[in-house]
Protein backbone atom coordinates (compact mmCIF):
# COMPACT_ATOMS: atom_id res chain seq x y z
CA UNK A 1 0.00 0.00 0.00
CA UNK A 2 1.74 3.17 -1.14
CA UNK A 3 1.90 6.13 1.79
CA UNK A 4 0.37 9.68 1.83
CA UNK A 5 3.33 11.64 2.39
CA UNK A 6 1.84 14.09 4.60
CA UNK A 7 3.55 17.14 6.48
CA UNK A 8 3.36 17.48 10.13
CA UNK A 9 1.64 20.40 10.92
CA UNK A 10 3.77 23.53 12.76
CA UNK A 11 3.41 23.98 16.42
CA UNK A 12 4.69 26.56 18.81
CA UNK A 13 8.21 25.61 19.92
CA UNK A 14 9.03 29.17 21.77
CA UNK A 15 8.95 27.37 24.80
CA UNK A 16 12.03 25.46 23.46
CA UNK A 17 15.89 26.99 24.23
CA UNK A 18 17.11 29.31 22.17
CA UNK A 19 20.44 27.92 21.09
CA UNK A 20 18.84 24.77 19.30
CA UNK A 21 18.93 25.00 15.95
CA UNK A 22 15.45 26.23 14.52
CA UNK A 23 15.04 22.78 12.63
CA UNK A 24 15.70 20.66 15.56
CA UNK A 25 13.74 23.00 17.78
CA UNK A 26 10.51 22.61 15.52
CA UNK A 27 11.42 18.82 15.48
CA UNK A 28 11.33 18.30 19.39
CA UNK A 29 8.25 20.63 19.56
CA UNK A 30 6.36 18.83 16.91
CA UNK A 31 7.33 15.38 18.83
CA UNK A 32 5.52 17.06 22.07
CA UNK A 33 8.56 17.53 23.90
CA UNK A 34 7.10 20.35 26.31
CA UNK A 35 9.94 21.57 28.26
CA UNK A 36 14.10 22.08 28.08
CA UNK A 37 14.14 19.44 30.64
CA UNK A 38 12.90 16.53 28.72
CA UNK A 39 15.93 17.21 26.47
CA UNK A 40 18.39 16.53 29.63
CA UNK A 41 19.64 13.26 29.24
CA UNK A 42 21.23 12.96 32.31
CA UNK A 43 21.07 10.28 35.02
CA UNK A 44 19.84 12.52 37.15
CA UNK A 45 16.95 13.07 35.46
CA UNK A 46 15.15 9.33 35.49
CA UNK A 47 12.39 9.10 37.95
CA UNK A 48 12.31 8.53 41.45
CA UNK A 49 11.93 4.36 41.82
CA UNK A 50 10.14 5.70 45.41
CA UNK A 51 6.96 5.85 42.63
CA UNK A 52 6.66 2.33 41.99
CA UNK A 53 4.13 0.87 43.72
CA UNK A 54 5.59 -2.08 46.06
CA UNK A 55 8.99 -1.04 45.75
CA UNK A 56 9.80 -1.43 49.42
CA UNK A 57 8.09 -4.51 49.81
CA UNK A 58 10.52 -5.96 47.15
CA UNK A 59 13.93 -4.31 48.29
CA UNK A 60 12.69 -5.70 51.74
CA UNK A 61 12.64 -9.56 50.39
CA UNK A 62 15.64 -9.20 48.36
CA UNK A 63 17.59 -8.09 51.44
CA UNK A 64 16.40 -10.56 53.32
CA UNK A 65 17.73 -12.99 50.56
CA UNK A 66 20.78 -11.24 50.58
CA UNK A 67 21.49 -11.98 54.46
CA UNK A 68 20.67 -15.51 54.41
CA UNK A 69 22.14 -16.33 50.95
CA UNK A 70 18.87 -17.66 49.78
CA UNK A 71 18.98 -19.54 46.59
CA UNK A 72 17.44 -16.98 43.82
CA UNK A 73 15.91 -17.86 40.52
CA UNK A 74 15.23 -15.21 38.29
CA UNK A 75 12.14 -16.19 35.48
CA UNK A 76 13.04 -15.14 32.24
CA UNK A 77 10.91 -14.53 28.97
CA UNK A 78 12.48 -15.52 26.09
CA UNK A 79 12.29 -12.12 23.60
CA UNK A 80 15.07 -9.78 23.82
CA UNK A 81 13.69 -7.94 26.55
CA UNK A 82 12.93 -10.90 28.60
CA UNK A 83 16.91 -11.87 28.12
CA UNK A 84 18.14 -8.44 29.08
CA UNK A 85 15.92 -8.33 32.02
CA UNK A 86 17.46 -11.51 33.00
CA UNK A 87 21.08 -10.05 32.26
CA UNK A 88 20.30 -7.37 34.36
CA UNK A 89 19.41 -9.40 37.22
CA UNK A 90 21.84 -11.95 37.45
CA UNK A 91 24.53 -9.25 36.69
CA UNK A 92 23.73 -6.44 39.33
CA UNK A 93 22.39 -9.06 41.77
CA UNK A 94 25.25 -10.76 41.92
CA UNK A 95 27.18 -6.86 42.45
CA UNK A 96 25.64 -6.63 45.63
CA UNK A 97 26.95 -10.52 46.69
CA UNK A 98 23.94 -12.66 46.25
CA UNK A 99 25.75 -16.10 45.77
CA UNK A 100 22.89 -18.38 44.62
CA UNK A 101 21.53 -17.30 41.56
CA UNK A 102 20.20 -19.19 38.45
CA UNK A 103 17.84 -18.11 35.86
CA UNK A 104 14.95 -20.17 33.80
CA UNK A 105 13.66 -19.15 30.89
CA UNK A 106 10.23 -21.20 29.61
CA UNK A 107 10.59 -22.97 25.93
CA UNK A 108 8.52 -20.76 23.70
CA UNK A 109 7.04 -23.97 22.05
CA UNK A 110 6.20 -26.20 25.09
CA UNK A 111 5.56 -24.22 27.51
CA UNK A 112 5.01 -20.70 25.93
CA UNK A 113 4.93 -16.87 27.55
CA UNK A 114 5.35 -16.04 31.23
CA UNK A 115 5.10 -18.51 34.56
CA UNK A 116 2.71 -20.83 33.35
CA UNK A 117 1.63 -24.10 35.89
CA UNK A 118 3.75 -26.20 33.75
CA UNK A 119 6.88 -23.73 34.05
CA UNK A 120 5.57 -23.89 37.88
CA UNK A 121 5.85 -27.56 38.44
CA UNK A 122 9.78 -27.25 37.01
CA UNK A 123 10.41 -24.26 39.78
CA UNK A 124 8.43 -26.32 42.26
CA UNK A 125 11.33 -29.46 41.75
CA UNK A 126 13.98 -27.05 41.95
CA UNK A 127 13.79 -25.58 45.09
CA UNK A 128 14.62 -21.72 45.31
CA UNK A 129 13.84 -20.20 47.84
CA UNK A 130 13.05 -16.86 46.02
CA UNK A 131 11.56 -16.59 42.89
CA UNK A 132 11.85 -13.09 40.34
CA UNK A 133 10.28 -12.95 37.32
CA UNK A 134 11.24 -10.57 34.69
CA UNK A 135 9.29 -9.03 31.65
CA UNK A 136 6.47 -11.71 32.97
CA UNK A 137 3.99 -12.40 35.90
CA UNK A 138 1.46 -9.71 36.07
CA UNK A 139 -0.97 -12.40 34.15
CA UNK A 140 0.21 -15.36 35.51
CA UNK A 141 -2.02 -15.92 38.66
CA UNK A 142 -2.10 -19.73 38.38
CA UNK A 143 1.37 -20.46 37.59
CA UNK A 144 2.48 -18.23 41.20
CA UNK A 145 -0.45 -19.78 42.76
CA UNK A 146 1.63 -23.06 42.36
CA UNK A 147 4.97 -21.80 43.45
CA UNK A 148 3.72 -19.88 46.26
CA UNK A 149 1.74 -23.16 47.60
CA UNK A 150 5.15 -24.70 47.80
CA UNK A 151 6.29 -21.99 50.14
CA UNK A 152 8.22 -20.14 47.32
CA UNK A 153 8.51 -16.52 48.21
CA UNK A 154 7.51 -14.78 44.62
CA UNK A 155 8.57 -11.38 43.20
CA UNK A 156 7.44 -9.83 40.06
CA UNK A 157 8.68 -7.41 38.01
CA UNK A 158 6.77 -6.73 34.96
CA UNK A 159 5.25 -3.71 32.42
CA UNK A 160 3.10 -5.22 30.90
CA UNK A 161 -1.09 -4.29 31.50
CA UNK A 162 -1.85 -5.73 34.59
CA UNK A 163 -5.93 -7.87 33.74
CA UNK A 164 -8.60 -8.21 36.33
CA UNK A 165 -7.09 -10.02 39.00
CA UNK A 166 -3.57 -9.45 40.46
CA UNK A 167 -1.30 -12.34 41.08
CA UNK A 168 -0.82 -13.97 44.60
CA UNK A 169 2.80 -12.68 44.97
CA UNK A 170 4.70 -11.18 47.86
CA UNK A 171 5.58 -8.06 46.04
CA UNK A 172 4.29 -7.04 42.14
CA UNK A 173 6.61 -4.41 40.59
CA UNK A 174 5.02 -3.30 37.70
CA UNK A 175 4.46 0.55 36.35
CA UNK A 176 1.03 -0.65 34.46
CA UNK A 177 -0.58 -1.62 37.96
CA UNK A 178 -3.37 0.25 38.05
CA UNK A 179 -2.13 1.74 41.37
CA UNK A 180 1.02 2.70 40.75
CA UNK A 181 1.83 6.18 40.13
CA UNK A 182 5.17 5.67 37.95
CA UNK A 183 4.94 8.16 35.56
CA UNK A 184 6.98 6.11 32.64
CA UNK A 185 4.03 3.93 31.46
CA UNK A 186 6.15 2.47 28.88
CA UNK A 187 9.51 1.47 30.47
CA UNK A 188 10.33 -1.86 28.81
CA UNK A 189 10.76 -5.02 31.44
CA UNK A 190 14.68 -4.10 31.35
CA UNK A 191 13.97 -0.96 32.58
CA UNK A 192 12.10 -1.89 35.65
CA UNK A 193 14.57 -4.50 36.71
CA UNK A 194 16.69 -2.11 36.52
CA UNK A 195 14.94 0.27 39.02
CA UNK A 196 15.05 -2.51 41.29
CA UNK A 197 18.55 -2.69 41.71
CA UNK A 198 18.69 1.45 42.15
CA UNK A 199 16.05 0.83 45.01
CA UNK A 200 17.81 -1.99 46.26
CA UNK A 201 21.06 0.44 46.17
CA UNK A 202 19.63 2.84 47.74
CA UNK A 203 18.01 0.88 50.82
CA UNK A 204 20.98 -1.09 51.56
CA UNK A 205 22.98 2.34 51.71
CA UNK A 206 20.70 3.99 53.80
CA UNK A 207 21.07 0.77 56.37
CA UNK A 208 25.07 1.26 56.11
CA UNK A 209 25.64 -2.18 54.09
CA UNK A 210 28.18 -0.41 51.91
CA UNK A 211 30.47 1.13 54.78
CA UNK A 212 33.10 -1.73 54.27
CA UNK A 213 32.91 -2.04 50.89
CA UNK A 214 31.91 0.24 47.90
CA UNK A 215 28.38 0.34 46.24
CA UNK A 216 28.21 -0.95 42.88
CA UNK A 217 28.24 1.03 39.72
CA UNK A 218 24.77 0.17 38.19
CA UNK A 219 25.68 2.21 35.48
CA UNK A 220 27.73 -0.85 34.25
CA UNK A 221 24.46 -2.33 32.78
CA UNK A 222 22.97 0.56 31.13
CA UNK A 223 23.98 -0.72 27.91
CA UNK A 224 21.83 -3.85 28.64
CA UNK A 225 19.27 -1.47 29.36
CA UNK A 226 19.56 0.43 26.44
CA UNK A 227 19.57 -3.05 24.33
CA UNK A 228 16.46 -4.39 25.72
CA UNK A 229 14.53 -0.69 25.88
CA UNK A 230 14.64 -0.52 22.38
CA UNK A 231 14.22 -4.01 21.02
CA UNK A 232 11.01 -4.47 22.75
CA UNK A 233 9.53 -1.15 20.98
CA UNK A 234 8.58 0.48 23.88
CA UNK A 235 7.54 4.44 23.93
CA UNK A 236 10.34 6.97 23.84
CA UNK A 237 9.42 8.84 26.94
CA UNK A 238 11.82 11.16 27.98
CA UNK A 239 12.98 8.69 30.66
CA UNK A 240 13.45 5.81 28.46
CA UNK A 241 15.47 8.15 25.70
CA UNK A 242 17.94 8.87 28.85
CA UNK A 243 18.10 4.87 29.71
CA UNK A 244 18.92 4.56 26.33
CA UNK A 245 21.13 7.60 26.06
CA UNK A 246 23.32 6.39 28.62
CA UNK A 247 23.77 3.12 27.73
CA UNK A 248 24.77 3.97 24.11
CA UNK A 249 26.66 6.69 25.66
CA UNK A 250 28.41 3.81 27.93
CA UNK A 251 29.01 1.66 24.50
CA UNK A 252 30.56 4.53 22.04
CA UNK A 253 32.94 5.24 24.54
CA UNK A 254 34.20 1.36 24.79
CA UNK A 255 32.81 0.90 28.21
CA UNK A 256 30.76 -2.13 27.53
CA UNK A 257 30.46 -5.92 27.95
CA UNK A 258 32.22 -8.08 25.50
CA UNK A 259 28.34 -10.05 24.75
CA UNK A 260 27.27 -6.60 23.09
CA UNK A 261 30.53 -6.07 21.43
CA UNK A 262 30.64 -9.50 19.86
CA UNK A 263 26.71 -8.14 18.76
CA UNK A 264 28.02 -5.15 17.33
CA UNK A 265 31.00 -7.19 15.32
CA UNK A 266 28.66 -9.74 13.98
CA UNK A 267 25.84 -7.32 12.54
CA UNK A 268 29.26 -5.15 11.26
CA UNK A 269 28.35 -1.86 13.23
CA UNK A 270 30.34 0.79 14.19
CA UNK A 271 30.62 0.68 17.81
CA UNK A 272 31.93 4.38 18.34
CA UNK A 273 28.85 5.52 15.73
CA UNK A 274 26.18 3.02 17.35
CA UNK A 275 22.82 4.46 17.44
CA UNK A 276 19.28 3.18 18.94
CA UNK A 277 18.00 2.12 15.27
CA UNK A 278 21.32 -0.06 15.28
CA UNK A 279 19.74 -1.98 18.57
CA UNK A 280 16.43 -2.10 16.94
CA UNK A 281 17.58 -3.25 13.20
CA UNK A 282 20.66 -4.80 13.82
CA UNK A 283 21.42 -6.61 17.42
CA UNK A 284 18.19 -7.28 18.77
CA UNK A 285 17.16 -9.57 15.56
CA UNK A 286 20.32 -11.34 16.64
CA UNK A 287 19.38 -11.50 20.03
CA UNK A 288 16.08 -12.79 19.61
CA UNK A 289 16.53 -15.29 16.89
CA UNK A 290 17.91 -17.36 19.64
CA UNK A 291 14.58 -17.11 21.94
CA UNK A 292 12.80 -17.73 17.99
CA UNK A 293 14.35 -20.97 16.91
CA UNK A 294 16.38 -22.55 19.68
CA UNK A 295 16.85 -21.51 23.27
CA UNK A 296 17.18 -18.09 24.27
CA UNK A 297 19.49 -19.08 26.80
CA UNK A 298 22.13 -18.67 24.43
CA UNK A 299 21.36 -14.96 24.03
CA UNK A 300 21.63 -14.84 27.72
CA UNK A 301 25.08 -16.62 27.93
CA UNK A 302 26.13 -14.02 25.14
CA UNK A 303 25.32 -11.07 27.39
CA UNK A 304 26.85 -12.27 30.64
CA UNK A 305 29.92 -13.67 28.80
CA UNK A 306 33.44 -11.74 30.16
CA UNK A 307 35.42 -13.54 27.45
CA UNK A 308 35.71 -11.75 24.51
CA UNK A 309 36.00 -15.33 22.43
CA UNK A 310 33.40 -17.06 23.70
CA UNK A 311 31.48 -14.08 23.25
CA UNK A 312 32.29 -14.20 19.58
CA UNK A 313 31.96 -17.54 19.38
CA UNK A 314 28.05 -17.44 20.87
CA UNK A 315 27.37 -13.81 18.57
CA UNK A 316 28.28 -16.04 15.71
CA UNK A 317 25.86 -18.70 16.74
CA UNK A 318 23.15 -16.31 17.28
CA UNK A 319 24.34 -14.92 13.98
CA UNK A 320 23.28 -17.95 11.90
CA UNK A 321 20.30 -18.51 13.99
CA UNK A 322 19.12 -14.60 12.47
CA UNK A 323 20.04 -15.98 9.10
CA UNK A 324 17.96 -19.31 9.37
CA UNK A 325 15.26 -16.96 10.63
CA UNK A 326 15.24 -14.80 8.06
CA UNK A 327 14.84 -17.77 5.25
CA UNK A 328 11.92 -19.29 7.45
CA UNK A 329 10.02 -15.85 7.46
CA UNK A 330 10.65 -15.47 3.63
CA UNK A 331 9.40 -18.43 2.75
CA UNK A 332 5.89 -17.55 5.00
CA UNK A 333 5.61 -13.99 3.68
CA UNK A 334 5.78 -15.40 0.48
CA UNK A 335 2.83 -18.43 1.46
CA UNK A 336 0.58 -15.72 3.03
CA UNK A 337 0.75 -13.00 0.01
CA UNK A 338 -0.05 -16.24 -1.90
CA UNK A 339 -3.05 -16.43 0.35
CA UNK A 340 -3.57 -12.69 0.25
CA UNK A 341 -3.94 -12.83 -3.21
CA UNK A 342 -6.51 -15.46 -3.27
CA UNK A 343 -8.43 -13.19 -1.25
CA UNK A 344 -8.78 -10.81 -4.61
CA UNK A 345 -8.17 -7.05 -2.94
CA UNK A 346 -6.07 -4.40 -4.10
CA UNK A 347 -4.40 -1.28 -2.52
CA UNK A 348 -7.48 0.05 -2.93
CA UNK A 349 -9.66 -2.96 -1.59
CA UNK A 350 -8.07 -4.13 1.49
CA UNK A 351 -9.70 -5.34 4.26
CA UNK A 352 -9.95 -3.76 7.32
CA UNK A 353 -8.48 -6.96 9.13
CA UNK A 354 -5.68 -9.51 8.30
CA UNK A 355 -6.03 -13.66 10.37
CA UNK A 356 -4.37 -16.55 8.93
CA UNK A 357 -3.27 -19.44 10.22
CA UNK A 358 -1.16 -22.49 8.61
CA UNK A 359 -0.34 -25.40 10.84
CA UNK A 360 3.40 -25.60 9.11
CA UNK A 361 4.23 -22.14 9.97
CA UNK A 362 6.90 -21.32 12.97
CA UNK A 363 5.54 -20.41 15.78
CA UNK A 364 9.10 -18.49 16.41
CA UNK A 365 8.56 -15.74 13.25
CA UNK A 366 4.65 -15.68 13.17
CA UNK A 367 5.31 -12.15 15.18
CA UNK A 368 7.75 -10.60 12.73
CA UNK A 369 5.48 -12.08 9.87
CA UNK A 370 2.43 -10.19 11.63
CA UNK A 371 4.35 -6.87 11.75
CA UNK A 372 5.51 -7.31 8.11
CA UNK A 373 2.16 -7.62 6.66
CA UNK A 374 0.89 -4.85 9.33
CA UNK A 375 3.17 -2.54 7.49
CA UNK A 376 2.53 -3.90 4.04
CA UNK A 377 -1.23 -3.45 4.01
CA UNK A 378 -1.86 -1.06 7.55
CA UNK A 379 -3.85 -3.05 8.87
CA UNK A 380 -4.26 -4.82 12.68
CA UNK A 381 -2.76 -8.56 11.68
CA UNK A 382 -2.99 -11.68 13.51
CA UNK A 383 -0.95 -14.90 12.64
CA UNK A 384 -1.65 -18.24 13.68
CA UNK A 385 0.41 -21.02 14.44
CA UNK A 386 0.03 -24.56 15.53
CA UNK A 387 0.78 -25.58 19.09
CA UNK A 388 0.06 -28.58 21.10
CA UNK A 389 -2.97 -30.20 22.02
CA UNK A 390 -4.81 -29.10 19.54
CA UNK A 391 -4.05 -25.52 20.24
CA UNK A 392 -2.88 -22.62 18.08
CA UNK A 393 -0.81 -19.81 18.99
CA UNK A 394 -1.40 -16.46 17.81
CA UNK A 395 0.84 -12.95 17.25
CA UNK A 396 -0.72 -9.80 16.77
CA UNK A 397 0.15 -6.61 15.16
CA UNK A 398 -1.72 -3.21 15.43
CA UNK A 399 -1.95 -0.28 13.66
CA UNK A 400 -2.25 3.72 15.63
CA UNK A 401 -6.34 3.92 16.95
CA UNK A 402 -6.76 -0.09 17.62
CA UNK A 403 -5.53 -0.92 20.96
CA UNK A 404 -4.58 -4.67 20.65
CA UNK A 405 -4.84 -6.12 24.14
CA UNK A 406 -8.47 -4.59 25.02
CA UNK A 407 -9.56 -5.61 21.58
CA UNK A 408 -8.75 -9.28 22.56
CA UNK A 409 -10.59 -8.64 25.90
CA UNK A 410 -14.04 -7.30 24.13
CA UNK A 411 -13.64 -10.66 22.75
CA UNK A 412 -13.13 -12.18 25.35
CA UNK A 413 -15.84 -10.93 27.53
CA UNK A 414 -18.35 -11.46 24.83
CA UNK A 415 -17.19 -14.81 23.81
CA UNK A 416 -15.42 -16.38 26.99
CA UNK A 417 -15.01 -20.11 25.69
CA UNK A 418 -13.14 -18.61 21.97
CA UNK A 419 -9.78 -17.92 23.89
CA UNK A 420 -7.66 -19.49 25.82
CA UNK A 421 -5.71 -17.07 26.84
CA UNK A 422 -3.96 -13.78 25.77
CA UNK A 423 -1.99 -10.83 27.00
CA UNK A 424 -0.19 -7.73 25.31
CA UNK A 425 0.12 -4.13 25.16
CA UNK A 426 -2.06 -1.54 22.74
CA UNK A 427 0.46 -2.59 19.18
CA UNK A 428 1.57 -5.87 19.92
CA UNK A 429 -0.10 -9.12 21.85
CA UNK A 430 -0.31 -12.44 22.14
CA UNK A 431 -3.08 -15.37 22.28
CA UNK A 432 -3.76 -19.18 22.48
CA UNK A 433 -7.12 -20.57 20.99
CA UNK A 434 -8.36 -24.60 20.02
CA UNK A 435 -7.80 -24.88 16.59
CA UNK A 436 -11.96 -25.67 15.89
CA UNK A 437 -12.00 -22.00 16.94
CA UNK A 438 -10.14 -20.21 14.31
CA UNK A 439 -12.71 -19.40 12.02
CA UNK A 440 -15.08 -17.98 14.76
CA UNK A 441 -11.89 -16.07 16.30
CA UNK A 442 -11.24 -15.17 12.96
CA UNK A 443 -15.08 -13.27 11.99
CA UNK A 444 -15.26 -12.20 15.85
CA UNK A 445 -11.69 -10.00 15.10
CA UNK A 446 -12.57 -9.04 11.52
CA UNK A 447 -16.01 -7.18 13.26
CA UNK A 448 -14.30 -5.84 16.21
CA UNK A 449 -11.74 -4.14 14.04
CA UNK A 450 -14.25 -2.70 11.49
CA UNK A 451 -16.25 -1.70 14.12
CA UNK A 452 -13.38 0.22 16.09
CA UNK A 453 -11.76 1.52 12.91
CA UNK A 454 -12.48 5.03 11.22
CA UNK A 455 -11.20 5.71 7.79
CA UNK A 456 -9.14 8.18 8.33
CA UNK A 457 -7.28 5.37 10.96
CA UNK A 458 -7.12 3.17 7.65
CA UNK A 459 -5.21 5.47 5.94
CA UNK A 460 -1.54 4.68 5.69
CA UNK A 461 0.12 8.30 6.25
CA UNK A 462 3.37 8.88 6.50
CA UNK A 463 4.38 12.27 8.41
CA UNK A 464 7.42 14.28 7.50
CA UNK A 465 9.22 17.05 9.04
CA UNK A 466 8.93 18.82 5.48
CA UNK A 467 11.25 20.20 3.48
CA UNK A 468 14.76 20.96 4.39
CA UNK A 469 16.62 24.19 3.99
CA UNK A 470 19.02 24.18 1.48
CA UNK A 471 22.02 24.74 4.04
CA UNK A 472 20.81 21.76 6.08
CA UNK A 473 21.55 19.32 3.27
CA UNK A 474 24.90 18.54 4.38
CA UNK A 475 26.73 15.38 6.25
CA UNK A 476 26.74 18.45 9.64
CA UNK A 477 23.58 18.65 9.79
CA UNK A 478 22.96 14.78 9.72
CA UNK A 479 25.09 14.54 12.64
CA UNK A 480 23.46 17.14 14.22
CA UNK A 481 20.15 15.34 14.20
CA UNK A 482 21.95 11.95 15.00
CA UNK A 483 22.76 13.50 18.17
CA UNK A 484 19.42 14.97 18.98
CA UNK A 485 18.72 11.69 19.92
CA UNK A 486 18.18 8.74 20.68
CA UNK A 487 15.55 8.30 17.94
CA UNK A 488 12.71 5.85 18.43
CA UNK A 489 9.03 4.52 19.01
CA UNK A 490 6.63 7.20 19.26
CA UNK A 491 9.67 10.00 18.89
CA UNK A 492 10.72 9.05 15.50
CA UNK A 493 13.89 9.61 13.93
CA UNK A 494 13.46 13.08 11.66
CA UNK A 495 12.02 12.43 7.77
CA UNK A 496 12.28 14.92 5.26
CA UNK A 497 10.58 14.95 1.78
CA UNK A 498 11.84 16.83 -1.28
CA UNK A 499 11.36 16.28 -5.19
CA UNK A 500 14.76 15.15 -6.51
CA UNK A 501 15.89 14.68 -10.02
CA UNK A 502 16.74 10.76 -10.73
CA UNK A 503 20.22 10.62 -11.85
CA UNK A 504 20.89 6.83 -11.33
CA UNK A 505 18.22 3.81 -10.10
CA UNK A 506 19.83 0.06 -10.08
CA UNK A 507 18.81 -3.03 -8.06
CA UNK A 508 21.55 -3.96 -5.20
CA UNK A 509 21.22 -7.19 -2.97
CA UNK A 510 18.06 -8.44 -5.34
CA UNK A 511 15.40 -6.48 -3.86
CA UNK A 512 17.22 -2.84 -2.90
CA UNK A 513 17.23 0.27 -5.10
CA UNK A 514 20.42 2.52 -5.11
CA UNK A 515 19.71 5.63 -6.39
CA UNK A 516 22.14 9.24 -7.03
CA UNK A 517 19.44 11.90 -6.71
CA UNK A 518 19.89 15.97 -7.89
CA UNK A 519 18.69 17.81 -5.56
CA UNK A 520 17.83 21.29 -6.32
CA UNK A 521 20.91 23.48 -4.97
CA UNK A 522 22.73 21.19 -8.04
CA UNK A 523 24.24 18.35 -5.40
CA UNK A 524 24.05 15.14 -6.11
CA UNK A 525 23.81 12.25 -3.66
CA UNK A 526 23.32 8.69 -3.15
CA UNK A 527 20.29 6.76 -1.26
CA UNK A 528 18.71 3.50 -0.45
CA UNK A 529 15.19 2.07 -0.77
CA UNK A 530 15.48 -1.13 0.81
CA UNK A 531 13.00 -4.10 -0.13
CA UNK A 532 11.39 -2.08 -2.74
CA UNK A 533 8.68 -3.69 -5.14
CA UNK A 534 11.01 -4.80 -7.92
CA UNK A 535 7.97 -5.03 -10.42
CA UNK A 536 7.89 -0.81 -10.05
CA UNK A 537 11.69 -0.49 -10.10
CA UNK A 538 13.78 0.93 -11.74
CA UNK A 539 11.45 2.48 -13.99
CA UNK A 540 14.01 4.00 -16.41
CA UNK A 541 11.21 6.32 -17.60
CA UNK A 542 11.15 8.41 -14.35
CA UNK A 543 12.88 11.54 -14.55
CA UNK A 544 11.57 12.98 -11.03
CA UNK A 545 10.84 10.91 -7.76
CA UNK A 546 8.82 12.37 -4.46
CA UNK A 547 11.42 10.95 -1.75
CA UNK A 548 11.02 11.19 1.73
CA UNK A 549 13.89 10.30 3.49
CA UNK A 550 15.98 10.59 6.41
CA UNK A 551 19.53 11.67 6.70
CA UNK A 552 22.55 9.21 6.91
CA UNK A 553 26.18 9.28 6.95
CA UNK A 554 27.77 6.67 5.20
CA UNK A 555 30.82 4.85 6.03
CA UNK A 556 32.99 3.02 3.68
CA UNK A 557 36.91 2.30 3.95
CA UNK A 558 37.26 4.68 6.10
CA UNK A 559 35.48 7.63 4.33
CA UNK A 560 32.08 9.11 5.37
CA UNK A 561 29.23 10.74 2.77
CA UNK A 562 25.79 11.99 3.38
CA UNK A 563 23.18 9.42 2.09
CA UNK A 564 19.52 9.22 2.19
CA UNK A 565 17.19 6.35 3.67
CA UNK A 566 14.56 6.20 1.30
CA UNK A 567 11.07 5.89 3.22
CA UNK A 568 8.59 6.51 0.77
CA UNK A 569 9.37 6.64 -2.99
CA UNK A 570 6.64 8.18 -5.90
CA UNK A 571 7.05 8.63 -9.32
CA UNK A 572 6.64 12.64 -10.46
CA UNK A 573 4.22 12.56 -13.65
Amino acid sequence: MEKIIQVRQRVNDSHLPQHLHPVIKQIYASRHVKHADELNNSVATLHDFRLLKDIEKATAILIQALHQQSKVLIVGDFDADGATSTATLMQGLAMFGFAHLDYLVPDRFSLGYGLSPALAKQIVALAPELVITVDNGISCIEGIAIVKAAGIKVLVTDHHLQGEELPNADAIVNPNRHDCRFPSKSIAGVGVAFYLLIALRSELREQGYFSQQPAPNLADLLDIVALGTVADVVALDANNRTLVYQGLARIRNGKTRPGISALIEVANRNAARLSASDFGFSLAPRLNAAGRLDDMSLGITCLLSTDINQARQIASELDSLNHERREIEQGMQQEAQAVLAKLAFNSDAVPDAICLYQADWHQGVIGILAGRLKEQYHRPTVIFAAGDNNEIKGSCRSIEGLHMRDLLERINTTHPDVISKFGGHAMAAGLTINEQHFQQFKQLFEQAVSATLSDEHKQSILLTDGELPNDCFSMDFAQLVKQAGPWGQQFPEPVFEHVFELVQQRIVGEKHLKLVLKHQSGRLVDAIAFSIDVRAWPDTEVAFVKVAYQLDINEFRGKFSLQLIVRELQKVT
